[in-house]
């Protein structure tokens, strides 16, 4: 409609236009073509014509001729014919030929009523071409806006198709280099972002119910502990053997010790999604890896715990980096220790740099870890089926939780396979351009074998 609408402002335009111009020429022609024959007239006089001849010769193509000679008498019919003619256009002339010519008043005239009429046909035929124009463009603009405009209805279609949750279907033009093209192709790829997101989202939620089935599980236990013991020191009363009650209170003291400890797990994974806010400061990882093997040695004092490596400093969060080597330190001295009460593992400690990330290294020569678990054990709320034993307490978020820091530093912890035996477990943090020290390959010595982990 408005490009219809453009169309008929701009041929009634040219309409007014022509109609305003045409009789400005059509009268400049005319006068034009009375200083012609006024010339013609001079030429005759001097040519010495009859004033009939003269008269006759001028009367033609639309124009009209009336000579007064200079004794009075009068030539031409000019006075009736503009009577009947109408409107006209004059031109008087006196006429300098020799002889009898000399002073003779010549007058012209033309009738304008062929400027009106033809103005009035041409008028017609401008308003009916225009009308014409603008039907034949309306016709062609219906037929051609619903051609080019095809793609459109088909996104139309296939939105309505997709919000009654029809998914997968796509527009996949065929020519991306017009604008519907592009316009389809981007719809395409809109659809893709979408339904990708849907499925992250789905898959998003589908986590987060199985992680709180979980949790709930998980902390079930330990609080059904503290009320079984605190019901138990309730029942025995004053007279309770104090020995028997200093034993429930140590229970009371181990589960409530081990649900405030899966509380805190899951504090520490909720501010690592909320994005954890990290106190960066100098970390000297030598030192830190020192430090852990001694809180090692002193609690398993059969364990051997080597440490090497050069001092190496990197800008990170000091207490969330020795919670992650706390976390790789106990896991292997858990790996390691004899379920009897004996400890006589191995665990190596190697600090390097590898480019531009300081690299920690924690091995053992426990069981290992097999290889289609190497990524599962990161999975929050995940053990290793010959670890439910539980004889550590721990809740399956340690490692989830040291993954979820390292990765904050913009490094990454992995579990890679050994040369032999055991379990490899390598930190990597970022840190300023210094010589590379290489990070040696965990030569730990084989062990005979012992089942699970």
């Amino acid at each position: 409609m408005t490009a219809l609408a453009v169309l008929a402002l701009m041929l009634f335009g040219v309409v007014l236009t022509v109609d305003a111009v045409f009789p400005v020429y059509a009268r400049k022609d005319l006068s034009a073509l009375l200083t012609t024959h006024a010339l013609q007239a001079q030429e005759f006089a001097r040519q010495g014509d009859t004033p009939d001849v003269l008269v006759t010769e001028l009367d033609n193509q639309g124009v009209r001729a009336r000579l007064v000679m200079p004794d009075g008498t009068v030539y031409g019919s000019l006075a009736t014919r503009l009577a009947t003619t109408g409107t006209t256009m004059t031109h008087t002339t006196t006429l300098n030929g020799p002889g009898p010519y000399r002073g003779a008043m010549l007058t012209l005239s033309a009738d304008t009523s062929t400027v009106t009429t033809a103005q009035q046909r041409l008028r017609k035929i401008l308003l009916l071409t225009a009308l014409g124009a603008v039907v034949l463009t309306a016709v062609a603009l219906v037929a051609t806006v619903r051609f080019a405009l095809a793609p459109l209805e088909a996104m139309a279609r296939l939105a309505r198709s997709i919000a009654g949750g029809d998914r997968g279907w796509r527009l996949s033009p065929t020519r991306t280099d017009t604008e519907l093209g592009r316009t389809a192709a981007a719809f395409d790829d809109m659809l893709d972002a979408l339904e990708g997101a849907e499925q992250q989202a789905k898959a998003a939620a589908d986590r987060m119910r199985r992680f709180v089935a979980d949790a709930a599980h998980e902390l079930r236990t330990p609080i059904a502990g503290v009320q079984a013991v605190a019901e138990a020191v309730l029942q025995q009363g004053p007279e309770a053997d104090p020995e028997e009650r200093e034993r429930l209170h140590l229970l009371l003291v181990r589960e409530s010790r081990r649900a405030g400890q899966l509380i805190d797990d899951l504090l520490d994974l909720a501010r690592i999604d909320a994005g954890i806010e990290l106190h960066h400061g100098p970390v000297d990882l030598r030192a830190l890896a020192e430090t852990e093997a001694a809180r090692a040695r002193l609690l398993a004092p059969g364990l051997t715990v080597d440490v090497d490596g050069p001092p190496l400093v990197v800008q990170a969060d000091a207490a969330r980096i020795t919670q992650i080597l706390a976390n790789l330190m106990d896991n292997a001295r858990q790996a390691v220790s004899d379920p009897a009460g004996g400890s006589d593992g191995r665990i190596s400690v190697w600090i390097g740099q590898s480019g531009t990330f300081a690299e920690l290294v924690v091995a053992d020569d426990g069981p290992g870890v097999p290889a289609a678990d190497r990524e599962r054990i990161f999975d929050r709320l995940v053990r290793l089926d010959d670890a439910r034993d539980r004889r550590s307490g721990g809740s399956g978020l340690g490692l989830a939780i040291a993954r979820g820091f390292a990765r904050a530093h913009g490094g990454d912890l992995t579990c890679e396979p050994p040369v032999q035996r055991g379990a490899v477990f390598r930190l990597r943090l970022p840190t300023a351009s210094q010589p590379t020290v290489a990070v040696p390959t965990v030569p730990i010595a084989p062990v005979q074998p012992t089942p699970g982990r």
